[in-house]
Formats: structure tokens, sequence, C-alpha cells
């Protein structure tokens, strides 16, 4: 499992590039691209954020979104005219392309000035594939303690992860433990593809390297953390893969598997790979 994150930065990302590279994309990505208000917006996607109900809403409606799979795709050896993409009923994106082999897996999330794509070879649960990824900035909402913050989400946590994120340590590292444990959620929902209504405390994430779904560990699961750094601001992310099989694993994502990329740089390599 690999991850691509896109750093992006308004300032450094001009109208003329936006504009070249709206054509890259199909017709229903594009209706999806332009009705944002503001262009920055159309230029990330956007899943889930905290406060929308907790739920996952996944949709291919930002330009560097879409374009993450595509030049992926074309990576491989794939033309141009032959990358097709689908979703399934709840809405989460998959690649239709003819003779994949492997077949591909692969998930995008965004949070402020961070894009992020997770992708693997598809193993299970087809046609989307059991891959999420979820990534958010380590902060607080401001005005509000972290105390108060959490508490507006506690019903979403377990007493377990209360505790942990609760206890007597630094708020930084507080804030880290709450962000760590709130993206394997969001990765996990995403890697099902479940859409809204999922229980975030039926998963549990003790934060020593243990996941419970249910109670029950979650077996044949994969989950890999990473970490952005950006305009000086951190951000922290988790990977999900299922891979199926008795054991499960927490790691760090192994080096070189997290490439990073600047927007301006990216959208640039994808109009001169898609046209």
């Amino acid at each position: 499992m690999q991850v691509w994150t896109i750093i992006y930065d308004k300032s450094d990302f001009p109208d003329t590039l936006y504009q070249s590279a709206l054509p890259l994309v199909d017709h229903s990505a594009r209706a999806k691209i332009t009705r944002f208000h503001r262009r920055e917006d159309a230029c990330r996607q956007r899943f889930s954020p905290l406060f929308d109900d907790l739920a996952l809403t996944p949709c291919l409606g930002s330009l560097i979104g879409s374009l993450l799979p595509r030049v992926l795709l074309r990576k491989r050896g794939v033309p141009r005219d032959a990358i097709v993409f689908a979703n399934t009923d709840t809405g989460k994106p998959y690649s239709t392309t003819p003779g994949l082999d492997p077949p591909l897996g692969f998930n995008v999330t965004h949070d402020e000035g961070v894009v992020a794509m997770a992708f693997g070879t598809g193993d299970l649960g087809p046609p989307a594939y059991n891959i999420g990824v979820d990534v958010m900035q380590l902060k607080v909402p401001p005005r509000t303690t972290f105390r108060e913050f959490v508490d507006s989400v506690s019903s979403q946590l377990t007493a377990a992860e209360l505790d942990a994120v609760l206890a007597e340590i630094p708020e930084s590292e507080a804030i880290r433990r709450f962000y760590w444990v709130w993206t394997l959620k969001e990765a996990y929902t995403k890697a099902l593809g479940i859409g809204l209504g999922f229980d975030f405390r039926r998963i549990e994430y003790s934060v020593q390297d243990t996941v419970t779904i249910d109670g029950e560990p979650a077996r044949g699961w994969q989950f890999r953390k990473f970490e952005v750094a950006h305009s000086g601001n951190r951000y922290v992310g988790m990977a999900a893969r299922f891979i199926g099989g008795r054991s499960m694993s927490i790691a760090e994502l192994d080096e070189g598997s997290l490439v990073c990329y600047d927007a301006a740089s990216f959208v640039q390599r994808a109009i001169e790979e898609l046209t």
C-alpha cells in the first residue's frame, strides 16, 4: 500500500493552470468541480469533515481528487482514452478500466491544504476494494478548548479512547492521539465504503497498536500511519486495507511508500500525461 500526498497553496496555483486541467476529467466530475463557490475547494477533494454528521460522504468532485487516480493509471501504462471510473451504490469511486492486472484499489481524501490518495492492489472487496485513507491537521477549532473539542465528538469515541486522549499528558500529545484515533476510524469506514450511519464506537483504537471492531481484533486489516508538514502545520494520516487472514498490523508507512508533491507541479504533470 502506498500514499501520495498533494500539498495545496492557492497562492502558488494560478488560475490558468486550473482552467487547463478542468478538461482532463470527465463531464460528471467536471460538473461537481465547477459547482464549488471557491476555487480552492474545487482544487481539492473533501470527504466528511469532522463536524458534518461524522459520516462518510464520498464524491469524486474535486480537481486534484479526480486527477490523482488518472495519473496513477497513466503511470501504470494505461492509455488515457481507456481510463474510466464508476461509483458504488454508496458513492465510493473505483476504476472500471479494462485489463488492469493486478486490479487497483484506491481512496482519496483531504483536509485543509493536504490531499491524499492511498492505493494498492485490489485484493478483497471488489469492485472498489477495501482501501481507505484519511488525513487531518493537528489543531483544535478556534475559540474551543481541547476538552470542549473532545466532548463535542465524545459520542463517537469509546471509554478507552476517551481515557487515552484525556490522560494527564501534554496537550500537543493529546491532540496527536485524538487524530490518530479519528483518522483510523475514518480510514476504516472509507475502506468499507459503507456510507452514512456507521457507529464509530464499534471501532476502538487503543493508541497502543491494538484495533478492535465490535470488541474483536480487526483480523485481516493493515493500518499504516503517516505524517505530512505544510506551511508550519502538521498533519497525521491513516491508510487502511483489508487483505484477509487472521493477523492485524498497525505501523508507520514504509519508507518510500509516502510520496509528496506540490499541487501546481502535480497538476502540470497531469496535463502533460493526460493530453
